[in-house]
């Protein structure tokens, strides 16, 4: 589906440059593209365009700032983008249900964008919510979507459910989240570069970083399900994880912006001044926390957000994934915004940004957990029982890990059973010891931290143990 994606991109922006035969620049095609609904990353449409070239089917005039791309006038081709125009829009009007709300959002944000009024952040937008008293998805509504994505046996410990379907999360989340921000990775092609590490051919770096570090924070969010919540801390390592490598200015990793943004194909301005930035960051956060209901907390994310942009970059990334915790946590089905339409969730996040108006985005929330729930509970049926004795004591077994490293120790019978905690039941101690030994066996850096044990406390560990064996 991310090859066809791009395939309806490439023939899009060759058609918006057919309309132009003294040529056109990439601001022009920019504008062009907004009309169709397309909101498209500079560098995204650069490189469609650069690919364009390669194939023949645009010309290039002058160099860089005054570089202009001209159609391929002759015969065939230039016919073949003419009677490509018809079913090319057609096939962009994959879309999801909507309410007569939502189509008017629709309406205003496919006008061109000079016709569109600009905006600012809006304040008393976030100050009109009062947790549980304002509610953006109905009560009624937010008993449907409970009762659709409980699985069978809900109670159980906080993100049994994500990790019991992790190894499928992980490559649905990654790939679909990468695809809504222009990602150019099909599902086989993640799947591949998930499991066995093989980066797919003739894709940018920038593509394959960007499904990794999904990767690294989703298992961050399942793994230490108990630990993280809608907080800030929390915030910016799921930022620090989904931008890594992928800013110029590296250090702007896991913190607040401290320069203004603008948002390509839309008329809205974020605010600009990083003080206000960080205290309304974390208000947010404060009024997300005290939301009792999981699909309303996580749709508050989904709104506020990326709205606000407290970071440089990668502000909607990090909120489809923070929506995704007050689900894990409360051991509800995950959402992996699985076949999304990428028009519709752009132009929910513009009826957002520069209307203020939910409902376009709520509808896009809507279908797209029913359509996670479908997938997931169905898989859930066909997985093997879980380790009942591990689950039962998850906690001692941190603990258990995490002692022996914070002592620098041999993982030995004799050291785990001198700091088995008070939980565990003495007839299991002979099972527990078997059950930490083998944890032992698997530990590296790259999985430490499922126990909560840091890179520097394992490398610290590691080191003085491998001395004490030589």
């Amino acid at each position: 589906m991310a090859r066809d994606t791009a395939s309806k991109e490439l023939s899009l922006i060759e058609q918006c440059v057919s309309g132009h035969s003294e040529g056109i620049n990439v601001s022009g095609i920019e504008i062009e593209l907004s009309r169709h609904g397309i909101v498209m990353q500079r560098r995204t449409l650069l490189r469609r365009l650069a690919t364009l070239h390669e194939m023949g089917r645009i010309v290039l005039s002058g160099e860089k700032k005054g570089r202009l791309y001209k159609p391929v006038v002759h015969g065939a081709v230039f016919q073949a983008v003419l009677e490509a125009k018809a079913s090319l829009e057609a096939s962009f009007e994959s879309y999801v249900p909507l309410s007569p709300e939502s189509e008017e959002i629709r309406t205003y944000v496919r006008q061109p964008r000079q016709m569109r009024t600009p905006v600012g952040y809006n304040q008393g937008f976030l100050e009109s919510y009062y947790p549980n008293e304002t509610h953006y998805l109905p009560l009624e509504l937010q008993g449907q979507l409970r009762q659709i994505g409980t699985p069978p046996d809900e109670e159980r410990p906080a993100g049994t459910f994500a990790r019991d379907i992790l190894s499928r999360l992980l490559i649905d989340l990654s790939w679909a989240s990468s695809r809504l921000e222009g990602n150019t990775y099909n599902r086989l092609d993640t799947e591949r570069l998930i499991e066995f590490g093989q980066a797919a051919e003739g894709k940018d770096a920038l593509e394959t970083q960007m499904i990794l570090n999904h990767k690294a924070a989703i298992e961050l969010l399942v793994n230490e399900a108990d630990l993280v919540d809608l907080a800030p801390y929390t915030m910016y390592s799921l930022h620090a994880l989904l931008s890594d490598g992928l800013l110029a200015d590296r250090s702007a990793c896991g913190r607040i912006r401290h320069r203004p943004v603008d948002i390509g194909g839309s008329v809205y301005l974020p605010m600009a001044m990083p003080q206000r930035l960080e205290e309304l960051f974390k208000i947010i956060l404060t009024m997300a926390k005290e939301i009792n209901d999981p699909f309303e907390q996580a749709f508050f994310v989904m709104v506020h957000l990326p709205y606000l942009q407290p970071f440089e970059d990668v502000n909607k990334r990090v909120s489809r994934l923070a929506a995704n915790i007050p689900l894990i946590r409360h051991n509800l089905c995950p959402l992996s915004f699985i076949d999304v339409p990428e028009r519709a969730y752009i132009e929910a996040m513009l009826g957002v940004y520069e209307l203020n108006r939910i409902e376009l985005l709520r509808d896009v929330f809507v279908w797209a957990y029913e359509r996670s729930c479908q997938q997931y509970l169905a898989i859930r049926q066909e997985l093997v029982p879980p380790d009942t004795f591990r689950l039962r004591y998850r906690q001692a077994l941190s603990e258990t890990i995490k002692a022996i490293v914070h002592r620098q120790q041999r993982p030995t019978n004799k050291a785990v059973r001198a700091v088995i905690p008070p939980a565990v039941a003495n007839e299991d101690h002979d099972k527990f010891v078997t059950l930490v030994l083998e944890e032992f066996a698997s530990l590296h850096e790259g999985n430490a931290i499922r126990f909560g044990i840091r890179p520097l406390e394992f490398a610290a560990w590691k080191e003085k143990t491998s001395m004490e064996i030589n």
